[in-house]
């Protein structure tokens, strides 16, 4: 059993999805970066990620929503 992160309709989201590619660590940092004042391409350089992917994480089309609630899963 392993506990994931749930939206508020009981989807998987975050690093507990199964298809995530980045850690929710990974994502803070681009964030943290961003605010920085790094660019989307410095931000991808630093992060070995693809500038599209960090474009969409600091636009919030990725990786945008919080967790409701945790559930447990069997791997």
């Amino acid at each position: 059993m392993r506990t994931v992160e749930v939206n508020d309709q009981g989807h998987r989201i975050g690093e507990t999805h199964p298809q995530a590619k980045y850690s929710n660590g990974e994502v803070a940092a681009v964030l943290v970066l961003r605010d920085q004042g790094m660019t989307y391409q410095q931000i991808a350089k630093a992060c070995e990620m693809p500038k599209s992917t960090v474009a969409h994480i600091c636009r919030g089309d990725r990786r945008c929503q919080t967790t409701a609630r945790y559930s447990t899963v069997e791997r």
